[in-house]
């Protein structure tokens, strides 16, 4: 065995070292000429060849080349095709510069050579969305929204119409993983849902995978949201902003020191708190709720191979209630995240790049209760420490390996509570939790020939829960606490989960507009989100596996057919996936989630099914774009504990989702979107009947009292009505020069008015001696209207 392997590496050197002297190497960035800003995705080709690159999230891109290669082709979406003249054949460094296309109609078409990464590439399950796409989708208030964006897309549901919280092939918004600057993001939401915190001007593009996941991801189940923030103009100083209905958004980005560095500042805050408090009645004057958040980034270009890139994120939802009845009576209630990433990028050499992080990020949830001569204060916090390298090593023209480290320390503070009633103090809290999370991984992506590649990877996790911890004991049948406890000391190992986790995704080539694909992903989960509710909300808890709370496990096998049209102007696809999921959590009926000491025993454990067929049309280019997908599926989870141990469907389980987005350039001056979109209605539980029981007699009248106990038959054996509904916008350019540009957005949310459900209760009406039921909708049509400007 051993003489094998050491035979299979000295081929694979030999292999390396042939491709070497047959071959050379080009590297470097491509960015931006207006503003060097770096391009993600730029395409960079060989012509006639079938030889070719992309450009990572930093802009870089390393290139094998055959010797008799003399020109070499740059085009990205949006700017004009570049052509570059090599003039000597040996390894060299170049940064390349494009020029974005000038809007006019008839120059929209794009020049770009062979875009067809859809059908080439190993990727499957995976899209991007630049941030000038996101911001012309009509949606509510006019505010522009990433997560809002990414439910047009198949397979990806909405959490309905007052949540960003969105469900990935079956999965739950905890098994989502967020990250802003690769930084984690816990509750990615501002008001209570409406609106994500992420601000558009901020973004450059986003980066969906919901399956095929590649070994340098992971830590959630279900899907990966990466959102990467612009860099800044490093060429002139501009600003930028736009006024909505509700909230306003400001930003500067410019050099601090011509085309060597950049900064960019973007701040946003709701003033409907301001605007509606000289109409309030008095008494109620004291109460309000608004939101901010700021982005910074800052770069910086220390030489030919390295770079430096420091961005922070912080923003809070602050509701303050004053009661009208008792003024001594009040609340304040806020939560939010803190982010900060340092980035240093290293070219060893044209075929070696590395990326260092430092990464920190907080989420924190604060309560202020007052009443009089009393009152009290509720913290908690999730900290976490990150630290990471990742390496592309170009090491062949037919091998790019990926292989890298990342390291986290958690943090989790469920409860920390403080207060007096009266003369009373009270001073309690839930134990502070630590683990340790940790990951290796290695990938290849491996083009065996013209027709056939695959990429191919193994990801090694480890998760440590350790000390310091007092773990209270309960008692088995009562739940109430025994009085005594374990300790565990300073480090000290409490549950240790070390896994492996293998990827593997491959393309067969038909034609030269279409293949076939398929992927492999098995994916732990180590962090859970407490919540009773179907969406994220402030007040949820992140948990960490322990002795009893199990990692998360997940299988995905998808497969698909690629193929595009009217050479690569249309892109679709067809894929079909299965995803079990084991150790899923629910809690108990009636669990208590609020500064529950003994949470894990409020939980119950079982499996859950997905699997589905999704399909994708999409136009790229030229003045009519756009996408329809439609998604048929399946979704189940099973526990022993409820429904009577039968399989049930999921809260999100819809039979059928469809989604529909279209833009057309009318001129230099108009633009225009419709969104459509199709659901079937979420799964619920409802009372199947309704009993009177009489408790006794009133004394004033003589009058039997009684109370109504609603009965329940099965979990979520019921169907709310299908969710769907029609947007459209429009953008008119007012002035648009090299040194202004003034625009308006006029959007209409829910066009035809329709009343989606988002809740339904009952009430008994005694004189016909039934129950009805009533449904509760939040948007009827919406206008707004925006006024942007760039100057």
């Amino acid at each position: 065995m051993f003489q094998r392997v050491v035979f299979l590496c000295i081929v694979f050197v030999w292999q390396i070292s042939f491709g070497f002297a047959q071959n050379f190497s080009i590297s470097g960035y491509v960015k931006d000429s207006t503003t060097g800003e770096t391009l993600i995705g730029a395409a960079i080709r060989a012509p006639n060849t079938n030889i070719g690159a992309t450009t990572n999230v930093y802009g870089f891109f390393s290139l094998s080349l055959p010797i008799q290669t003399k020109q070499l082709l740059i085009s990205y979406v949006g700017y004009r095709t570049k052509t570059i003249n090599l003039q000597v054949s040996k390894s060299q460094n170049i940064n390349i510069s494009l020029a974005p296309i000038n809007l006019e109609v008839k120059e929209v078409v794009i020049n770009a050579e062979r875009q067809d990464k859809n059908v080439r590439s190993t990727e499957m399950s995976r899209i991007e969305l630049s941030g000038e796409k996101i911001k012309s989708l009509p949606v509510i208030f006019g505010e522009p929204d990433v997560l809002k964006a990414i439910t047009l897309l198949p397979g990806i549901k909405s959490g309905g119409e007052a949540s960003t919280g969105f469900y990935v092939r079956g999965g739950g918004p905890d098994q989502n993983l967020i990250l802003m600057d690769e930084a984690v993001v816990y509750n990615p939401s501002h008001l209570f849902g409406f609106l994500s915190v992420f601000n558009s001007d901020a973004v450059k593009n986003i980066e969906v995978i919901k399956g095929g996941m590649p070994a340098n991801y992971g830590g959630r189940l279900s899907s990966i949201l990466n959102v990467n923030m612009r860099e800044g103009n490093n060429q002139d100083y501009k600003y930028s902003g736009g006024v909505g209905l509700i909230s306003t958004r400001l930003s500067a980005e410019g050099p601090i020191e011509k085309g060597k560095s950049s900064f960019l500042i973007s701040g946003r805050r709701t003033y409907v708190d301001y605007l509606a408090r000289p109409f309030l009645p008095e008494r109620i004057q004291g109460n309000s709720y608004y939101f901010y958040d700021l982005n910074l980034k800052l770069n910086f270009i220390l030489s030919e191979k390295d770079r430096i890139f420091v961005s922070g994120y912080f923003g809070r939802d602050i509701l303050d209630y004053q009661s009208e009845v008792n003024p001594d009576v009040q609340f304040n209630f806020g939560w939010g995240n803190s982010t900060g990433t340092l980035r240093w990028n290293h070219v060893f050499n044209p075929k070696l790049f590395v990326n260092t992080s430092v990464i920190f990020n907080r989420y924190e949830l604060f309560n202020d209760f007052f009443f009089g001569s009393g009152g009290f204060k509720i913290r908690s916090s999730l900290l976490d420490w990150n630290l990471k390298q990742d390496y592309s090593w170009f090491a062949h023209p037919k091998h790019q390996i990926k292989f890298g480290w990342n390291y986290t320390f958690h943090t989790f503070q469920p409860g920390i509570l403080s207060g007096n009633l009266g003369s009373t103090n009270i001073e309690d809290q839930i134990n502070k939790q630590y683990a340790h999370e940790g990951a290796w991984y290695i990938t290849d992506e491996w083009q065996i020939n013209h027709r056939f590649s695959l990429n191919y990877g193994l990801r090694a996790v480890a998760f440590n829960l350790v000390g310091p911890y007092t773990q209270a004991q309960f008692d088995n049948d009562t739940q109430l606490p025994t009085g005594e406890s374990k300790v565990y000391a300073k480090g000290e190992s409490i549950a240790f989960y070390p896994r492996l986790e293998p990827r593997i995704s491959g393309t067969f080539v038909i034609n030269d507009v279409s293949s076939v694909k398929a992927s492999f992903t098995q994916t732990y989960q180590f962090l859970h989100l407490a919540t009773t509710s179907g969406a994220q909300f402030p007040i949820d808890l992140w948990v960490p596996s322990s002795t009893l709370v199990q990692p998360q496990l997940a299988y995905q096998y998808a497969t698909g057919y690629f193929r595009n049209f009217k050479q690569n102007a249309y892109e679709s696809s067809v894929e079909v996936y299965y995803k079990p999921m084991y150790n899923q959590i629910e809690f108990k009926p009636g669990a208590n989630l609020f500064f529950n000491q003994n949470l894990e025993n409020e939980m119950v454990f079982g499996q859950g099914l997905s699997y589905g067929a999704e399909f994708f049309l999409r136009k790229k280019t030229g003045q009519f774009t756009g996408w329809v997908g439609y998604t048929w599926s399946r979704t189940t989870r099973q526990f022993d504990e409820l429904n009577n141990g039968e399989a049930y469907f999921f809260r999100y389980d819809r039979t059928h989702d469809m989604s529909l987005l279209l833009s057309y350039q009318f001129n230099k001056k108009w633009s225009g979107n419709m969104v459509f979109v199709y659901g079937t209605g979420n799964a619920t539980t409802l009372p199947d009947s309704r009993y009177a029981y009489r408790f006794g007699i009133d004394p004033g009248t003589g009058a039997p009292e009684y109370i109504f106990i609603d009965r329940y038959n099965k979990v979520n054996s019921f169907r709310l009505p299908a969710y769907h509904r029609l947007d459209i916008s429009a953008t008119y350019i007012v002035k648009q020069t090299a040194k202004f540009e003034s625009s308006w957005n006029f959007s209409i949310y829910n066009v035809y008015n329709r009343a989606n459900p988002y809740f339904i209760y009952f009430l008994p009406d005694i004189e016909k001696n039934q129950v009805k039921a009533y449904m509760v909708y939040l948007f009827p049509i919406v206008p707004s209207i925006q006024w942007n400007f760039r100057f």
